[in-house]
């Protein structure tokens, strides 16, 4: 009697997790219903000659190489405006429960605010946000 109680307990608990397992399979059976697809009915490489392979860019003839290195600023801009967009993933739950947060609350995003600034402005300083150096000469 003890025995089949647990094993009840032990299916009821599993029942909550159905539907994530039903949405594991159907993701997993989606994912491989596309790649199956993709192969039937993509493109084949039949005929491997240099014209074929060459990259095509407007029925002109590519000229250097196609792979260059971008800047170190580049990467720099990219991650700032990541690290300065993420904040707005803080202010919006802020802004909506405003009024229950009471001063707590806003005191705790006024640091918060100001530390961006601090940011701000120390790369500003920096010259982090200038895209080319201006030539003074």
């Amino acid at each position: 009697m003890q025995l089949a109680s647990s094993k009840l307990r032990w299916f009821l608990a599993m029942a909550d997790f159905v539907p994530v397992f039903i949405l594991v399979l159907l993701s997993t059976g989606l994912a491989l219903l596309v790649l199956l697809i993709s192969v039937l009915f993509g493109p084949r490489r039949r005929a491997q000659n240099a014209t074929k392979l060459m990259p095509y860019e407007s029925g002109m003839r590519p000229i250097g190489v196609a792979q260059r290195r971008l800047p170190v600023r580049f990467y720099l801009i990219a991650v700032l405006f990541i690290l300065f967009d993420i904040e707005v993933v803080f202010f919006y739950p802020w802004a909506a429960a405003f009024r229950a947060l009471g001063w707590y609350g806003f005191a705790n995003m006024l640091i918060f605010a100001a530390l961006l600034l601090v940011g701000y402005v120390w790369l500003w300083r920096k010259g982090a946000l200038e895209w080319e150096s201006v030539d003074k000469s």
